[in-house]
C-alpha cells in the first residue's frame, strides 16, 4: 500500500509544505469535539487530527487501512489513554449503529471508488444528531491543481480534485447537508465540512 511507503516521512512533509494548514485543521476538527464524545476517526493516518480529538474527546478510536499509518499514530497517542487505534475500512466499519457522537474523516473521499458508499457508514455509525466532520485538502481556485497535489498525483490515485465549491457540491451530491464549512487556508488549504447527522 503507498500509505505504508509515505508513512515514515508523512508528517515532515506536511509540515515543510504545509505546516500552519497541517495544524490549523486538527484544531478547526477539535472545536467541534466535546468532553462527554465518543468519537470515531476514519483514515486517521499518522494521526494529526487525531491527537487534537483525543485531547478533547472521552474516547476516540482512529482507524485507517495503512498500517504504516495506524503505527505512526500509536507514537503521537502514546499517552493518550482515552485513544484506541484500530485497522478499518470506511465502506465496511464493523460497529453498530449510532455507535459513536462525532465522527471525522479526513482526505479519504476523494480517493475512494465509491465515497457515496463510505458516506453511508459514517452516517450509520453516527449517533443522529452527532456530527460528521469532514476536512480535506483543496485546490485555491477553480480549475488550477496545486503544485503539491501534482506531485502526489504521480503515487496516488486521486479520484476528485475539489476547490472550495467543487468539494462542498460533491459533498451535497452524496446526501450531506453541510452545516457548517471553513477553511484552513495556506499553501493547500483543507476545507472543514460539518454535517449533522
Amino acid at each position: 500500500m503507498i500509505w505504508d511507503v509515505f508513512s515514515g516521512v508523512y508528517d515532515t512533509a506536511e509540515k515543510v509544505y504545509n505546516g500552519r494548514v497541517y495544524t490549523h485543521t486538527g484544531e478547526i476538527v477539535a472545536e467541534y469535539i466535546d468532553p462527554c464524545d465518543r468519537v470515531l476517526e476514519c483514515a486517521c493516518g499518522t494521526g494529526a487530527i487525531s491527537i487534537c480529538i483525543a485531547a478533547k474527546a472521552l474516547s476516540l478510536v482512529a482507524t485507517d487501512m495503512s498500517v504504516g499509518m495506524l503505527r505512526q499514530c500509536e507514537k503521537k497517542l502514546r499517552s493518550c489513554y482515552n485513544a484506541k487505534v484500530r485497522k478499518a475500512d470506511i465502506t465496511n466499519l464493523k460497529v453498530s449503529d449510532g455507535s459513536f457522537d462525532k465522527v471525522v474523516a479526513g482526505n479519504v473521499l476523494h480517493l475512494l471508488d465509491d465515497p457515496a458508499k463510505a458516506v453511508s457508514e459514517l452516517k450509520r455509525v453516527c449517533r443522529p444528531g452527532g456530527l460528521i466532520i469532514l476536512p480535506t485538502y483543496i485546490n485555491k481556485s477553480t480549475g488550477k491543481v496545486n503544485l503539491g497535489a501534482r506531485f502526489l498525483g504521480n503515487f496516488i490515485d486521486f479520484k476528485e480534485e475539489f476547490d472550495a465549491v467543487s468539494y462542498a457540491e460533491f459533498l451535497e451530491r452524496l446526501g450531506c447537508e453541510i452545516e457548517e464549512y471553513r477553511i484552513a487556508d495556506g499553501r493547500m488549504p483543507c476545507a472543514v465540512a460539518v454535517v449533522r447527522n
